[in-house]
């Protein structure tokens, strides 16, 4: 009788509802837990051999930020869009350069320059013929490749006497990283340099 009672109080009440838990998360076991594959043994990574850092030597060319090799005659490695820029401009390279520093002035234009002139084609054939001028000095590429840009980035690591004539944005922000390097552009329809004191040609900016 007594159970029969529970079972009316049961059915009168109705189901009970269930509260909705909030903001449970579900329990996950570590990844490095031990009660993980228990009882294998661990391989154990083999340590890299210790790396040699390479640090670059500073150049004995240096004074601090000075470059005591750069003085009359200059020389200076010519890029593809510096002679593009003059040719625009109606300069002529080696006259305009000794206005701009007021000394002597060797330009140098490298095999991997003159290779990438030769592939624009005929669109810069003038450029071309510029190039070969015989006042311009060929300097030749041992390395591999022929991108000119690491080619004069390559060259003026090497060789702290150069000055840089390039209108390339990229190019002269990665010539700024190396201490002790001017770079030439073409500016108001002359030639000006950055990061040389001594060029009093220079127009002042």
């Amino acid at each position: 009788y007594n159970e029969y009672k529970s079972y009316l109080r049961i059915h009168r009440m109705g189901k009970v509802k269930k509260t909705k838990k909030f903001a449970l998360t579900k329990r996950m076991i570590h990844a490095k837990d031990p009660r993980i594959n228990k009882g294998a043994v661990t391989e154990k990574k083999a340590k890299p051999a210790t790396e040699v850092r390479h640090v670059q030597k500073p150049s004995s060319a240096l004074f601090f930020k000075y470059n005591t090799q750069l003085g009359p005659p200059y020389h200076v490695l010519i890029d593809t869009n510096f002679i593009n820029f003059s040719i625009r401009n109606k300069l002529d390279i080696c006259s305009s350069m000794l206005d701009c520093l007021y000394a002597k002035c060797t330009a140098y234009v490298t095999d991997c320059v003159m290779g990438e002139l030769e592939k624009l084609g005929a669109k810069y054939r003038v450029a071309l013929r510029v190039a070969k001028d015989p006042r311009i000095e060929r300097l030749v590429c041992t390395h591999k490749g022929t991108y000119a840009d690491d080619c004069l980035v390559q060259r003026v690591q090497e060789h702290k006497c150069y000055i840089v004539a390039t209108n390339d944005k990229d190019l002269r922000r990665r010539l700024r990283k190396i201490p002790g390097v001017p770079i030439m552009y073409v500016v108001q329809k002359r030639y000006s340099i950055e990061r040389m004191p001594d060029a009093f040609g220079a127009p002042r900016t």
